[in-house]
């Protein structure tokens, strides 16, 4: 028998055309819609932002008819002692209202009035926080519904004074005055 000889198989090389030759183009189809599909929306557009036009929006103003409402009296005692407990409360809960809350002060101002001194207005967005939950008990507790809040900014607590040496050595004066006659004599440094 004869051999068989080894197939052979073509291969073809394209070459590139040369510079000078000219190449036929395909042409291009454009579209009108994007390739890539659309993103999903996150709720915040820069375009909406940029042109937002001032929208009023609805409020509405519920009213409570207050006057079946009970209405027991209640003391300043009172609202103190359930101010303390509420800042007890928050100190073990959440120790940073607290801070913010203690210097708050509340008093009874008229029979159903309620007047809340705050130093500053972070303390009160803190105090914001807080005061429907503490509010909503006391009422409870002494059986109120007609209570009103007035908020007040406390001026006397707000007021930061730099203790020199010289305040302090003046405050002891007051309380002592031979001690200035010791400085007269001694001519203390107090600067």
């Amino acid at each position: 028998m004869p051999e068989k000889a080894p197939e052979k198989k073509e291969v073809k090389i394209e070459q590139q055309p040369a510079a000078s030759e000219k190449v036929e183009e395909t042409p291009v189809t454009k579209t009108t819609k994007p390739l890539s599909r659309p993103g999903i929306s996150s709720g915040f557009s820069i375009n909406s932002f940029l042109n937002k036009e001032d929208k009023v929006e609805a409020t509405e103003n519920v009213a409570v008819k207050t006057e079946n409402l009970p209405q027991n009296h209640f003391t300043d005692t009172d609202l103190q002692m359930e101010w303390k407990i509420m800042l007890k409360q928050l100190q073990v809960k959440n120790n940073f209202v607290f801070n913010a809350v203690k210097t708050f002060k509340l008093e009874k101002a008229e029979e159903n009035k309620i007047k809340v001194l705050f130093p500053s207005d972070s303390a009160k967005v803190e105090f914001d926080k807080i005061s429907g939950e503490f509010f909503n008990h006391f009422k409870r507790k002494i059986q109120n519904y007609r209570i009103e809040v007035e908020y007040a900014r406390d001026v006397e607590n707000l007021k930061i004074e730099v203790v020199t040496k010289r305040k302090m050595f003046e405050k002891m004066i007051e309380k002592n005055p031979l001690l200035k006659d010791l400085d007269d004599l001694m001519k203390f440094d107090l600067t």
